[in-house]
């Protein structure tokens, strides 16, 4: 027999719903868009009122911050720890990395944030400054300390940092949006993790120091005879 839990049923439900606000809210926004979706039509998901929805959040804005917050932008904080104490190669770092970001965001529902932001972030500028603000930027801010590492550490060649984030954003923001748009993907859609691998080649090879010559380099003729 399972001993009764010293938190009461109603308190316990009470703590879950924030988060069950949340999730709703994400099922919500990625199906229907930010415009299209209304507070009560979140507060129905969660099997509450829309005036429970409003005593968590005081707003349906403030309520999509949080759900951006929750599921991508809470990520950062530990990558940044993890890279402070990360020891092996750039190669390493780079599968590490991008394979987390795969399983946590774009793998997940809340790739379709991105989406979003894409097709209504017009339409919201206040919004759109957020997600750039806590997404886009602190994105930017680890990738170039994975790239400034990799040239410190002789295993990439020197860079404009600044610009060559870029490389290594452009594949995730790629992916996140292909797999969201079955419209356009179809039948195309990616394996995510597969194709982060195939990337991560290119850009070694591009932007990788090479530690021999490779077995195709010609050697240049002799004089004539």
């Amino acid at each position: 027999m399972s001993l009764p839990s010293s938190v009461p049923k109603r308190e316990r439900r009470k703590e879950a719903r924030p988060r069950e606000l949340l999730d709703a809210a994400l099922a919500l926004f990625v199906a229907q868009g930010f415009a299209a979706t209304k507070a009560e039509d979140v507060a129905k998901h969660a099997g509450v009122s829309k005036g429970t929805l409003f005593l968590y959040f005081s707003s349906k804005e403030d309520l999509f911050k949080a759900v951006v917050r929750e599921n991508i932008a809470g990520q950062f904080s530990e990558f940044n720890v993890a890279l402070d104490s990360f020891t092996g190669t750039t190669e390493q770092l780079m599968r590490t990395f991008m394979t987390a970001w795969w399983h946590r965001v774009v793998a997940t529902r809340s790739a379709g944030i991105c989406k979003l932001m894409v097709s209504e972030g017009g339409q919201f500028p206040e919004l759109a400054d957020f997600y750039r603000s806590e997404v886009i930027q602190p994105a930017c801010h680890i990738i170039a300390r994975v790239l400034a590492r990799g040239v410190q550490r002789g295993e990439l060649k020197a860079m404009d940092t600044q610009h060559s984030v870029y490389t290594l954003l452009a594949p995730i923001l790629f992916l996140m949006l292909w797999n969201s748009a079955p419209s356009l993907s179809g039948t195309l859609a990616l394996d995510g993790q597969t194709f982060l691998e195939g990337q991560i080649e290119v850009l070694l090879r591009g932007i990788g120091v090479q530690t021999q010559a490779p077995s195709s380099t010609l050697v240049p003729p002799g004089p004539p005879q």
